[in-house]
């Protein structure tokens, strides 16, 4: 999998992330999806790493990531993969893109906890609306 240098501005980068993208990395979601949530989550960086333990492009614990045997979470592809897989999860789970981006960020705990609805933590009510701005973004870049 290319993981390009990428530089916001242009579309280049963006059609050969998409490019990079199959049905069975995706699990049928829309590329643009998954760069919107890549973008929000490390900017681009295969290598991030939060002070939480999240890493990679996707920004995966660890232990969410064992749920669909992504390995090494530093190899963009597997990253990719599990976040994806993760991603189709929680929309199966919630059936509503807007709760799915919350359990992505907050956890399924605390969007079943305020009775699911987006908790009203700072950083989830910024996030879900930030990819979600991302999202049509990219969704135009075709």
């Amino acid at each position: 999998m290319l993981i390009p240098s990428i530089d916001l501005r242009g579309g280049n980068c963006v059609r050969l992330f998409k490019g990079a993208f199959d049905a069975e990395t995706c699990y049928d979601l829309d590329p643009a999806l998954l760069l919107a949530v890549i973008h929000a989550e490390s900017g681009f960086n295969p290598r991030a790493l939060s002070l939480k333990g999240a890493v990679g492009l996707m920004q995966l614990m660890p232990t969410t990531a064992s749920r669909y045997g992504a390995g090494d979470l530093r190899d963009p592809r597997r990253n990719i993969q599990a976040g994806a897989a993760h991603l189709h999860y929680l929309l199966g789970r919630y059936g509503d893109l807007s709760l799915a981006l919350a359990a992505y960020n907050a956890g399924e705990g605390a969007v079943e906890r305020y009775g699911m609805r987006i908790p009203p933590y700072a950083e989830t009510q910024d996030y879900v609306p930030r990819v979600l701005s991302l999202y049509r973004r990219y969704q135009q870049r075709d």
